[in-house]
């Protein structure tokens, strides 16, 4: 195997690790994915912004952002706002759930939901440790053509994933076509976005 070949796997592997986990990214993309609404251009949006942070984090930003702790903390307070203001949303969906033909029927818009995805991604500070820091300060271990094959194997992860979450989600239709799987839903989208928020201010505190 040629190392080249191997920077990559091994950065496919990192990305999908930092990525493949319940979070607010996720479960919007999920909740997207099983509304058949806006799919392909929200995971292309997720995929490209994954990208280019990655891209800027082997190009040598991630020191740049690891030295400045007030942006770092502006971006996190800004985050947390946006977490508990869509897990009160989706707290106030699960009171009332809908079935899927009838949640599908609603308004969503492409504006708000491009807003939506993008302040998931972008005021998200953990995107910035593990997509710029982490992904960044490990790929110094590789030289040249490698160190750009170990970004772009970190950046094809983003693409796989999200990609298949958000049309895999449609393979779970059936379920929530009854009115309390979006109830259970929509509760745990709330609780594991109050939880991140509490646990990034939480963070900020102790830091």
């Amino acid at each position: 195997m040629s190392s080249i070949l191997a920077a990559a796997i091994a950065g496919f592997f990192l990305g999908a690790s930092l990525i493949i986990a319940i979070g607010a990214q996720n479960a919007f993309i999920l909740r997207q994915g099983l509304l058949g609404r806006h799919v392909f251009v929200l995971c292309l949006i997720c995929a490209l912004s994954d990208a280019l942070l990655i891209a800027a984090g082997v190009a040598g930003l991630g020191t740049l952002i690891a030295t400045s702790p007030r942006l770092i903390g502006v971006v996190t307070v800004a985050g947390a706002a946006v977490l508990f203001a869509y897990a009160g949303l989706a707290f106030r969906r699960a009171l009332r759930p809908q079935t899927l033909v009838a949640a599908a029927a609603g308004d969503g818009s492409l504006k708000t939901a491009v807003a939506a995805c993008l302040a998931f991604t972008f005021l998200n500070p953990h995107v910035y440790l593990d997509m710029v820091l982490l992904i960044g300060s490990l790929s110094a271990a590789y030289r040249g053509s490698a160190r750009i094959a170990y970004g772009a194997g970190a950046a094809s992860a983003s693409f796989v994933w999200f990609f298949g979450l958000g049309y895999g989600a449609r393979l779970l239709q059936p379920v929530f076509a009854r009115p309390a799987a979006w109830r259970v839903l929509d509760l745990m989208i709330a609780v594991v976005m109050t939880a991140i928020g509490l646990g990034l201010l939480g963070r900020l505190a102790y830091d």
